[in-house]
């Protein structure tokens, strides 16, 4: 069930009037988000009615044997088990070819949101949850599943509240709003982008100009953060529309001034798992030199995540370079650079995210040679644009305005909407429905990181 689908938005408002109808009994709200979660599972495969369950379960009660336990062997067993069924939960999905049973759901995020359950009451950094449906009901939360947020359990836990909890008109607005928002990033923008050039020259770079080509290229860095940063906006206005509030994964990543800088601003749940729960469990952190080859194995092994891939392992290997190199730049050179020069970072570390985003999209090490040799080719031949409509760049254009839109504007257009009339928001998405309906005739493609 995408979130992009009539179905998925039949079973929210089923689920948002049941869940404030019982909000004030804790028993049968936990239970009907569990239902729910579980329901949202079976409709991707039945097969998750068991794997989920068996899984939870399990981490469920090591948790609570690693919090009783004060013998550190017992305790790091309990620890090292939980890991290895949570990888091998991925492992299973993604690369298990099993008879009759299909498993579209790779349960990545499910697995990561698992681990910071049992890591980190490992850690004592939090307790276990009071009983095991509230663990269920959060753990197996529906909106976070397909591609996040990762969130920690511990914060979803805290917020089921039973008493005294209502949903003001501002936060139900809020809440439309970024679902409408999200789904017009993906129709309107992604989708376009994705199948008016992207795609075509990606599967087949040689049969294009160098041109095509570069422009491609530029718009796929667009047409990735707008889908991911589409499903993320519906997965909060989701989620808030049953009073959770699940944290940002977005902020301008493309105007980050440095490459730590960019995976501060880009799926930032996720380079904060691998901060808080790879990078800092990496040993011997004090030598020298291992906080920066810790850089290069924390995003190696976010790259192989992936894909089992060469591709993807290329890509986080540039990634965890560039980010030690930066390292060792910003501790051996500590003064604050001028507006010019952070102008020049800027645009320097948009490049090396775009030549990135070559080998992350390319289905080969072969295609992505071939893109860039397509790209350079220009400097030796007539500059051609063969198959880049008008349309397509006018879309492409608003795509790289709207990104830069200032946060406080966004922030105005959302108290803005949420204190119109419900008349004119229902105008409004009525409006992008209509919008959708004319430039999405063929349906939505798949989100892009729902195959991770």
């Amino acid at each position: 069930m995408l979130l992009t689908s009539p179905d998925y938005y039949a079973f929210l408002a089923i689920v948002f009037f049941a869940f404030w109808i019982l909000r004030a009994k804790p028993l049968p709200t936990l239970i009907l988000i569990a239902a729910a979660n579980l329901f949202f599972y079976a409709r991707w495969s039945p097969a998750y009615l068991i794997l989920i369950p068996a899984a939870s379960t399990i981490d469920y009660l090591l948790a609570r044997q690693i919090a009783a336990s004060a013998n550190p062997t017992f305790r790091r067993a309990a620890i090292i088990l939980s890991i290895l069924l949570n990888l091998g939960l991925i492992v299973l999905c993604r690369y298990a070819t099993i008879p009759n049973i299909a498993l579209y759901l790779t349960l990545s995020f499910y697995a990561f949101q698992a681990l910071t359950y049992t890591i980190d009451i490992y850690r004592r950094d939090s307790k276990p949850a009071p009983n095991y449906l509230t663990y269920f009901a959060s753990v197996t939360f529906f909106p976070t599943i397909i591609a996040g947020p990762i969130t920690r359990v511990s914060s979803l836990i805290s917020q089921w509240k039973w008493k005294g909890t209502t949903l003001s008109p501002e936060e139900g607005s809020r809440a439309l709003f970024l679902i409408g928002l999200g789904l017009a990033k993906k129709f309107l923008i992604a989708d376009y982008l994705g199948n008016n050039l992207i795609n075509r020259v990606f599967d087949l770079p040689t049969l294009y100009s160098g041109g095509d080509v570069l422009i491609a290229v530029y718009a796929y860095a667009f047409q990735l953060y707008y889908d991911f940063s589409g499903y993320t906006d519906i997965a909060l206005g989701s989620a808030l529309l049953l009073g959770i509030r699940l944290p940002p994964n977005f902020n301008t990543p493309y105007l980050a001034s440095n490459l730590s800088d960019f995976w501060k601003r880009w799926h930032i749940s996720f380079s904060k798992w691998l901060t808080e729960y790879l990078f800092f469990s990496l040993p011997g952190k004090r030598t020298r030199w291992m906080p920066y080859l810790g850089l290069i194995i924390t995003m190696a092994l976010g790259g192989i995540w992936h894909g089992a891939g060469w591709t993807f392992l290329i890509w986080g290997l540039l990634h965890g370079t560039g980010l030690a190199i930066y390292r060792l730049w910003s501790t051996t050179f500590k003064n604050q650079p001028g507006r010019l020069a952070r102008i020049a970072s800027t645009l320097l570390t948009f490049h090396f995210v775009l030549l990135g985003w070559v080998f992350f999209r390319s289905a080969n090490v072969d295609t992505a040679l071939n893109i860039l040799r397509q790209i350079t080719s220009f400097l030796y031949t007539k500059y051609t644009v063969d198959n880049t409509t008008p349309a397509f760049l006018f879309v492409l254009a608003l795509a790289i305005l709207a990104h830069f839109i200032p946060q406080s504007w966004f922030k105005a257009g959302t108290e803005t909407f949420a204190k119109t009339p419900a008349l004119i928001q229902a105008a409004a998405l009525a409006l992008l429905v209509v919008g959708i309906r004319h430039v999405a005739a063929t349906g939505a493609a798949p989100f892009i990181y729902s195959k991770f």
